[in-house]
């Protein structure tokens, strides 16, 4: 049976998406070493793009820290990033010709969920990516997207 666990961090500059990704890592490799949850390299290498590109958007966008948490919750990672601005974040439609501002977009197509909501002071972005795939390679959710 798997346990619930989550982890937590405050990041107040830019140089701290790098350490943001380590995090993710860390968590990761902790929830397949020691509590026995299967991570697959493509959930390992999408929860580590998701808190980039979200702690990326917060540091950008919003004035002071944000807040970064992550946790597991039956067979998936919770990213979930809050930071002071109630401006929701906004995914642009897909463009091949635009240059930038595509990582919502990627962002959504990673993730099983995505959500976005104000809060009594800022707001609070939530992806939720599955950890284990199919024989195929390919998460078990995705396969009906």
């Amino acid at each position: 049976m798997e346990r619930e666990t989550s982890v937590s961090a405050v990041f107040e500059s830019g140089e701290d998406i790098a350490a943001a990704r380590d995090l993710a890592r860390d968590f990761l490799e902790t929830l397949r070493e020691k509590c026995g949850v299967t991570v697959s390299p493509r959930a390992l290498g999408a929860v580590r793009l998701v808190v980039s590109e979200l702690v990326t958007n917060a540091r950008k966008y919003a004035p002071g820290p944000c807040l970064l948490t992550l946790g597991l919750h039956e067979g998936t990672v919770e990213v979930t990033v809050w930071d002071s601005s109630t401006t929701l974040p906004l995914t642009l439609p897909p463009d091949p010709t635009r240059v930038g501002q595509h990582g919502l977009e990627i962002v959504r197509a990673v993730c099983h969920g995505f959500e976005a909501h104000r809060e009594p002071v800022g707001k609070r972005v939530r992806a939720v990516v599955t950890l284990a795939d199919e024989p195929d390679g390919i998460a078990a959710d995705r396969r009906t997207a």
